[in-house]
């Protein structure tokens, strides 16, 4: 599954936060916030083919909140507003440029969501994965 690969290819990537400490440059920071970006898109992208290649109709919608919804009924994840709180997260991405936020969602993706991002993997290997 090509978006499941891209999703883990993008959870590697994103384990680089924890070699970082603040304060950090302007560079720094917008590159971490720009590997969380990318690893909640490419998850919720990998969540879309699954539930897609499942026969999840809802699968099919393009909004990112409907297929979180339907990961969670389906068993796909486990803590719906912890995902959800991701989801706002990567809304605010377009706000960086404001240091205080850019500093808000690095530390978030720190200490919640890659671990959120690690449940998710271990559950598609173990349960989702053909």
């Amino acid at each position: 599954m090509k978006k499941v690969d891209n999703f883990c290819a993008a959870l590697i990537n994103l384990k680089d936060i924890y070699e970082y400490e603040a304060p950090y440059s302007n560079v720094v920071l917008t590159g971490l916030v720009a590997l969380y970006e990318i690893c909640f898109e490419q998850s919720w992208k990998a969540m879309k083919e699954i539930l897609e290649y499942n026969g999840f109709a809802e699968g099919q919608t393009g909004s990112p909140r409907q297929i979180l919804k339907t990961a969670y009924h389906a068993g796909l994840i486990k803590d719906e507003e912890l995902w959800l709180k991701a989801l706002v997260a990567r809304n605010n991405v377009a706000h960086a440029y404001n240091r205080a936020v850019a500093l808000d969602i690095v530390e978030q993706a720190r200490e919640l969501f890659c671990p959120m991002f690690v449940k998710l993997k271990e559950e598609i290997e173990l349960n989702w994965r053909s």
